[in-house]
């Protein structure tokens, strides 16, 4: 009887051994595992016009799934994000285009300048994890240039209801100093986020590709595209002294302005050259990375 427990007796510390690391692995395995995953040479980068991946060119097939964040919040909606990625990677697409703001609208990522709902952060931080996990990569857009989901709009609300806001214009977006100050703090604040799943600063994630300024940035009060272009040059600026990892775009929809007169003719009608956008003037400007154009089809 004795030998019997003696021979039984290491059986409980192994045993309890395989437990605790059954239990970590069941808590802590997506970390885990995405801890190990090396960074070196998973960013996206450029050379010349070419994108590169370890080496090699890449070539970008992917779609825009606006709503990720919004639907990663509640734990009802969240199993469409994870659906919507896994049906992404198994039609070979590689890149997905999602919204990373919410400024003061329901579910809002920013309640008000400089403050954040954690919460809603968290749903992020469950975006780029899924996407790791599915080898998507994701470019993720600051701010809108409508409405919807708050935007620049939102930003001078804020400013004339606390005070200090310049103009009641939408457009002082771009050129009200304390409004420029408030978005580099949101830049500041999104950029160096530690995903709360990964472990991973946003910074130095790879499963990010690239950064968008402003979805489809328009500045109507000024045609001449100065104000816009200005703004664009100091936040780009900023962004990459934050963030030499990732690549940088607008989020222009690619209508050409004054800068190019001989050009004026391929956009869809004389509106798009008033609205203070400058497709290859804005492109130009030097930590911009790549251009984009958006294309609605019942449109133009």
């Amino acid at each position: 009887m004795e030998r019997t427990l003696k021979g039984n007796g290491p059986l409980y510390p192994v045993l309890g051994l395989a437990s605790c690391v059954t239990f970590l692995y069941m808590s802590f395995g997506d970390l885990i595992y995405y801890s190990q995953e090396p960074a070196q040479n998973n960013f996206v980068s450029k050379s010349g016009t070419q994108l590169m991946l370890r080496g090699k060119a890449f070539y970008v097939n992917g779609w825009n799934s606006y709503w990720l964040m919004d639907q990663a919040v509640e734990d009802y909606s969240r199993p469409r994000v994870r659906a919507m990625l896994q049906s992404g990677a198994k039609m070979g697409l590689t890149v997905c285009r999602t919204w990373a703001f919410n400024d003061g609208a329901y579910n809002a990522l920013q309640i008000s300048p400089g403050q954040f709902d954690e919460r809603v952060f968290k749903g992020l931080d469950y975006v780029i994890a899924e996407a790791r996990q599915h080898g998507i990569k994701l470019i993720l857009s600051l701010v809108n240039n409508l409405q919807p989901f708050g935007g620049k709009t939102q930003y001078v609300t804020w400013a004339s209801e606390q005070g200090y806001g310049l103009s009641s214009s939408n457009d002082s977006f771009f050129y009200d100093p304390s409004i420029r100050n408030n978005f580099k703090t949101y830049i500041m604040t999104m950029l160096t986020r530690k995903n709360t799943i990964t472990g991973i600063e946003y910074r130095d994630d790879p499963t990010i590709f690239a950064w968008e300024l402003m979805n489809e940035p328009h500045c109507m009060t000024d045609p001449s595209g100065n104000i816009l272009q200005h703004w664009i040059a100091e936040m780009a600026s900023f962004v990459k002294s934050i963030d030499k990892n990732h690549l940088l775009t607008v989020g222009l929809e690619g209508f050409y302005g004054p800068s190019n007169p001989e050009k004026l003719s391929a956009n869809p009608g004389d509106w798009a050259s008033s609205l203070g956008s400058d497709f290859i003037r804005n492109s130009n400007i030097s930590n911009i990375d790549f251009a984009s154009v958006h294309i609605y089809v019942d449109q133009w």
